[in-house]
């Protein structure tokens, strides 16, 4: 979804999509004791940001990647599942061979299509809103794995450094801490 697309999903209540405002915004803003030089600076703001993500979109368009579901699977659930959430035939076989059941292979496949369904309703939603949900995910799981890392280090250089377990920010072992 472009810039300006996401502009017009997220503004389209109070805007049109070539950026005016529309009247029953300009009234509502009024009854809100809006004054109108207020109302038409915030509309020229809001339309200048609109032809600037337009520019943007001509001249450096956004390169958003579409994740699925299955980007968000883990090692061990690719080597498991298929993409659609069923599951693949030979951890199947394999599975009643050490003796699972029937059932228990089909609430884990029933487990995983209704985590799939939720997040295609997920994206639908955010679609709607402008946004990409698979990015929005993916960032999110880089930043937890980016402030894990953080918090190791900062806790190796605390133990270093001597300080109280309570103050580490992450649980540590006294037998550990000790030793």
């Amino acid at each position: 979804m472009s810039r300006v697309e996401r502009w017009i999903a997220i503004n389209q209540r109070e805007f049109y999509a070539d950026g005016r405002l529309k009247a029953e915004a300009r009234e509502e803003r009024l009854r809100r004791g809006r004054s109108e030089a207020a109302i038409d600076a915030w509309e020229r703001q809001m339309r200048s940001q609109l032809e600037e993500w337009r520019r943007l979109d001509e001249t450096n368009p956004e390169v958003e990647v579409n994740y699925t579901v299955y980007d968000f699977f883990s090692k061990e659930e690719k080597i498991i599942f298929h993409p659609d959430g069923t599951l693949k035939e030979e951890f199947r076989r394999n599975a009643l061979r050490i003796g699972s059941s029937e059932n228990c292979l089909e609430r884990l496949e029933y487990e995983k299509k209704q985590d799939i369904a939720q997040y295609e309703r997920m994206s639908a939603e955010y679609a709607a809103r402008g946004m990409n949900f698979g990015s929005f995910l993916m960032r999110m799981r880089q930043d937890l794995d980016s402030s894990t890392i953080r918090n190791t280090i900062a806790m190796q250089r605390d133990l270093r450094n001597g300080e109280e377990i309570s103050s580490l920010p992450l649980d540590l072992d006294p037998h550990e801490y000790f030793s």
